[in-house]
């Protein structure tokens, strides 16, 4: 088995050698994305190893089959950057549906504590010798209300550390855990119920159309004033120039950002040097109440190491045994839903 590995960083290098090892798999990494420019690299490779910013449109899967690739093998949960309708009958497409829901939602947590504590004021302050404490009053998490939008696993285990804060939680989700609600944690509430009585909003849901830009100017227009915008999981979510509005309003009080809708243009890469072009970014980044990290949150040794073990995994399953429970259209018997996109 030979995979071409696309997007890859140093730490990708660490984890997946000793799993490809283990399966007698040989990857071949390249640093560059996949693309329609770049999918030539895949020429004779059996899989193509992806991430979040590498694309898997039409265009690219009809490339990849015409070259024998067989299997498109997500090293993330998300696939809203594979086009899985195209892909049906024509290509397998494997991803990790899970690999540490505490990394991501420790993240979240870090940085919603970041922000409303001023730490990366008082950081950059005490290295130079600033012990001044004005501008630096922040805000218990005691007693506030806290909305998560998402409640699979990522979204449960914030929960479970909003609550060790003594947190109110309200949730929203298309589709309920009874175990959650009997466990009394966190009370479901219609979206916009939890767009006007949340202090926090933290989003743990996958970008589908129906998600897209869920947080656009007339429902930021909805939450209490002030209120602290948490997103973890994909930058499309938010309407970036809606929520810049929203700060400059005074609307929003604070946003804690690992991910922004543009991201694939610049995040994973070091743009120190270089004017950057994206202005809602720069702006974003400018803002005082705003945090930007760069995709990070499921950066954990323990998070890599599952990500590479799945991944690893469902191609062993799928070249073995024809088969793997972690392959988008797995259903069989429901091909019409998959190819309308209804299965997801």
């Amino acid at each position: 088995m030979k995979i071409a590995f696309f997007d890859a960083k140093p730490y990708d290098v660490k984890s997946f050698d000793p799993c490809a090892r283990a399966a007698g798999f040989q990857i071949k990494y390249f640093e560059t994305k996949l693309s329609e420019d770049t999918a030539e690299l895949a020429k004779g490779y059996d899989a193509v190893c992806v991430f979040v910013n590498d694309t898997v449109n039409a265009a690219v899967i009809d490339r990849l089959v015409s070259f024998g690739t067989r299997i498109v093998a997500l090293r993330c949960a998300g696939f809203n950057n594979v086009d899985v309708k195209h892909a049906f009958g024509r290509i397998h497409v494997l991803r990790v549906p899970a690999y540490s829901p505490y990394a991501v939602a420790e993240h979240a947590m870090a940085m919603l504590l970041t922000s409303i504590r001023r730490i990366h004021k008082a950081y950059i302050r005490t290295k130079d010798f600033n012990f001044s404490l004005s501008q630096l009053t922040g805000f218990d998490l005691h007693g506030k209300t806290v909305g998560v939008v998402g409640t699979g696993k990522i979204g449960r285990v914030f929960i479970d550390i909003c609550s060790g804060f003594g947190m109110r939680v309200l949730a929203y989700d298309k589709f309920p855990s009874s175990e959650l609600r009997e466990s009394g944690k966190a009370s479901y509430v219609s979206l916009d119920t939890l767009l006007a009585e949340s202090d926090v909003i933290s989003l743990h849901c996958p970008l589908t159309e129906e998600t897209y830009h869920m947080l656009n100017a007339s429902s930021l227009e909805k939450c209490k004033r002030g209120v602290v915008i948490v997103n973890t999981s994909r930058g499309a979510l938010v309407d970036a120039e809606a929520l810049l509005g929203a700060i400059k309003s005074r609307q929003v009080g604070a946003a804690c950002l690992d991910v922004y809708e543009e991201e694939s243009d610049f995040f994973f890469e070091d743009f120190s040097g270089h004017i950057v072009e994206d202005d809602v970014l720069a702006r974003l980044i400018s803002m005082p109440n705003v945090i930007v990290t760069s995709h990070q949150a499921f950066l954990t040794e323990e998070a890599l190491a599952n990500i590479a073990e799945t991944t690893i995994e469902n191609i062993r399953l799928l070249t073995e045994k024809g088969e793997c429970p972690n392959e988008l259209c797995y259903r069989r018997g429901e091909a019409e839903d998959c190819k309308s996109g209804k299965c997801f």
